[in-house]
């Protein structure tokens, strides 16, 4: 069982009918023609390299809802290590691709490739319910953590504030029962006083 980080949270909005989500971010410029370099936020970054038409957006995004404003169109685009080199249409030197520095990079969801078996995409398990053996509502989910070893699933119940209790519920099999996306339920091995 494993939770694919790219789109660690959905960036929200549509992009020509579709859902984006952030990938990735534009780290800098790469050589002096006006390509460049994205950090993706996944292993394998298929989603930026099958895609043309980008959304970029400055800073965090102020809402789920608020869709990215700017189409950055890619000419070519290919993995360097474990960066995305692109070359945007319309930027053809250095400080004007490093002007692009800083910016969030969002594609359509049906851009992302399918995950093998037992893996999900982080944006598809935001917002489903978290439920224990017993059947007792832990929360709902509202983010993953990545610790290296494996993903951290961050369930919030309450909302957000002084009220709120959250629990930080390992997602490894020992503790992940089952993944139901389409009844956007997660059982799980956890207790209510963990």
């Amino acid at each position: 069982m494993a939770a694919s980080s790219s789109p660690a949270d959905a960036a929200g909005g549509a992009d020509d009918g579709g859902d984006v989500h952030e990938v990735g971010r534009i780290v800098g410029a790469w050589g002096v023609k006006g390509w460049i370099k994205v950090e993706p936020y996944a292993d394998d970054p298929a989603a930026l390299l099958g895609v043309r038409r980008w959304r970029v957006a400055a800073g965090e995004p102020a809402s789920r809802a608020q869709p990215p404003a700017q189409p950055l169109t890619i000419v070519q685009a290919r993995r360097h290590g474990e960066f995305v080199l692109a070359q945007p249409e319309g930027i053809s030197d250095r400080d004007a691709a490093d002007a692009l520095r800083g910016l969030r990079v969002c594609v359509p969801r049906s851009a992302f490739p399918k995950p093998p078996t037992d893996a999900y995409y982080w944006v598809d398990l935001i917002g489903s319910t978290v439920a224990n053996r017993e059947g007792a509502a832990l929360g709902t989910v509202v983010g993953l953590i990545e610790t290296g070893a494996h993903a951290v699933l961050r369930v919030r119940a309450g909302e957000e504030g002084a009220d709120a209790v959250e629990r930080l519920i390992p997602f490894v099999n020992a503790y992940v029962d089952e993944v139901d996306l389409a009844h956007r339920v997660v059982r799980v091995d956890w207790g209510l006083d963990y």
